[in-house]
């Protein structure tokens, strides 16, 4: 396992937690002592260190995008993870929010639809240690039925609507946080699964790549 980062990363890190995630709300102590731990810049290609912990999306290649560090933050505390929890994840990137999960739940399922990008996550999740983490390689927007059913599901990219397949893979108690909604004007929403039905609330609006698959654009 590499050692992560020295001080001045740690530095960083501890700047993007109190300027870009406390100072809007999120207090979440496990959530933010995960930011604080995982090193961005191990997830984001040619940056410098400290574009890699500014308050932007940022490339991970083949077009696709890691979140914002308050997005990312946001998504995982809505889904009110407590430690005993199989999540998954759709749409790996380089693995960053993976990361992040993988500090939070039981095990990470996280699936990528392009081979690339998950044989680069895999690798940087395993040589980082992450080893609670399955990176699978598939259309996220059916999602990964074989170890189904989660107790948490989180989508890293935006859809007309939220994929039934993901829907039907929600265990009972299980939160699903997505993005919905047109190109460039999305609204991040929570499905609740209580007593065979799906409670919806929606709160922040938003802007992701798009949920390409079968059930995505």
């Amino acid at each position: 396992m590499r050692a992560w980062g020295h001080n001045g990363d740690a530095s960083l890190r501890q700047e993007m937690v109190e300027r870009q995630i406390r100072a809007r709300g999120i207090e979440d102590p496990r959530l933010l002592d995960a930011m604080r731990a995982v090193p961005r810049e191990e997830f984001t290609i040619s940056l410098t260190m400290r574009e890699a912990y500014s308050d932007a999306a940022l490339p991970v290649g083949h077009g696709q995008t890691i979140s914002q560090p308050y997005m990312v933050a946001r998504m995982i505390e809505l889904l009110e993870l407590g430690g005993t929890e199989r999540v998954l994840e759709v749409g790996t990137g380089l693995g960053y929010q993976a990361a992040i999960l993988s500090r939070l739940a039981r095990e990470v399922v996280t699936i990528e639809r392009l081979p690339d990008l998950a044989s680069k996550a895999s690798g940087v999740l395993a040589e980082l240690g992450f080893d609670n983490v399955e990176v699978v390689v598939g259309d996220g927007s059916l999602g990964h039925a074989p170890r189904s059913p989660y107790d948490a599901i989180v989508v890293a990219a935006a859809s007309p609507a939220v994929p039934r397949a993901l829907e039907a893979q929600l265990a009972e108690g299980g939160r699903l946080v997505a993005p919905v909604g047109p190109s460039g004007d999305q609204t991040l929403v929570r499905l609740t699964r209580t007593g065979g039905s799906l409670r919806r609330e929606h709160f922040d609006r938003c802007v992701f790549v798009p949920l390409i698959g079968a059930e995505g654009y």
